[in-house]
């Protein structure tokens, strides 16, 4: 079965914030089944047969759970996967709060407005204030579009003890911030405990190389739940380490699906390599970002292309497991 929801009141979700809830971003459960059904909404448990996903029974009662509304949820190993708009989540797993690579104070610019200058479309009055406490600060690369220096600067201030999980890249940066830095390379981990006791398991991955192929690539994340029942992947670009993730398994997926393309440069990948990297992992919830949909103004912004949506993403999830139709192509 291959089922799409629009998710904006659910523990595992994808919400632009408490303040915004006009926009929301698709989660596709993928498996393979013969008839692939799309939903528009989703406030209630969804009656998904555990053979589907070849998931031990037990296992797949705790999958299934982070598909119950708010209002009704009891059950252990729940997700809520707040979106910020950019790069930026607030994640809240078996009430571990995580925070990843957030800009919330000012614009995206690189240090150079002239060229490049992105603002949020939908959370642009969203503040720092407005974060509940937060247990761990997740950075995955070094550039200010993941490790965003007008925003981890007034952050460190309100919380200098914070832990932090981040790319050794970002040291020269963490370091005069941060106390409490945690630096993982690929294939290395580190734990998190929220304040409600519950921890998670976070190991880092291979991302893309931002420089000459002998610089050390940045980060991805795998993120294990204190029950060890359900394992959340992350990597913001869609690049991975094709050797490196074949014997690994995520039941959930955070990866942009639509291409941003510079001339004759991959900004981030999707389509096709987010294929690929549900594949690789066994995916059961694909949870597609859309990092380049921001107002951005400059020459670079001027010369961004796009390739592909979310709808041919679909398609090509179909494609991929031989189904015979798509609702959506």
């Amino acid at each position: 079965m291959l089922t799409g929801f629009h998710c904006n009141t659910l523990p595992f979700s994808c919400l632009p914030s408490r303040r915004s809830r006009t926009r929301t971003t698709d989660i596709i459960l993928s498996a393979l089944s013969k008839t692939p059904r799309f939903t528009s909404a989703c406030r209630s448990s969804v009656p998904i047969h555990p053979t589907a996903f070849n998931f031990p029974t037990r296992r797949f009662s705790k999958v299934v759970s982070a598909l119950v509304s708010e209002e009704n949820a009891v059950a252990t190993d729940v997700f809520k996967l707040t979106y910020l708009e950019g790069n930026s989540w607030l994640w809240d797993l078996d009430g571990v709060k995580v925070l990843v690579d957030p800009i919330l104070v000012g614009n995206l610019d690189f240090g150079i407005p002239w060229l490049f200058d992105a603002g949020k479309k939908f959370l642009k009055s969203f503040q720092l204030s407005d974060l509940p406490q937060v247990d761990c600060l997740l950075i995955t690369q070094s550039l200010d579009d993941h490790c965003h220096l007008k925003t981890l600067k007034p952050l460190s201030k309100m919380s200098p003890n914070l832990k932090v999980i981040a790319t050794p890249n970002a040291k020269t940066l963490l370091d005069p911030l941060f106390q409490n830095v945690t630096y993982v390379e690929p294939g290395q981990s580190s734990e998190i405990e929220g304040r409600n006791g519950s921890k998670l398991r976070v190991k880092a991955t291979a991302g893309p190389v931002l420089g000459p192929p002998w610089q050390r690539p940045e980060n991805g994340y795998l993120v294990n739940s204190s029950q060890g029942q359900l394992t959340l992947y992350y990597e913001p670009h869609c690049v991975y380490n094709q050797n490196f993730l074949e014997k690994e398994r995520s039941d959930i997926i955070i990866t942009p699906v639509i291409k941003q393309l510079l001339p004759k440069f991959t900004l981030v990948s999707g389509q096709e390599d987010a294929v690929k990297l549900a594949k690789l992992l066994h995916a059961k919830f694909i949870v597609p970002m859309k990092n380049g949909d921001l107002d951005s103004k400059g020459f670079l912004a001027s010369i961004i292309q796009s390739e592909g949506t979310v709808e041919s993403f679909k398609c090509k999830i179909y494609k991929c497991y031989d189904r015979k139709f798509c609702y959506s192509c």
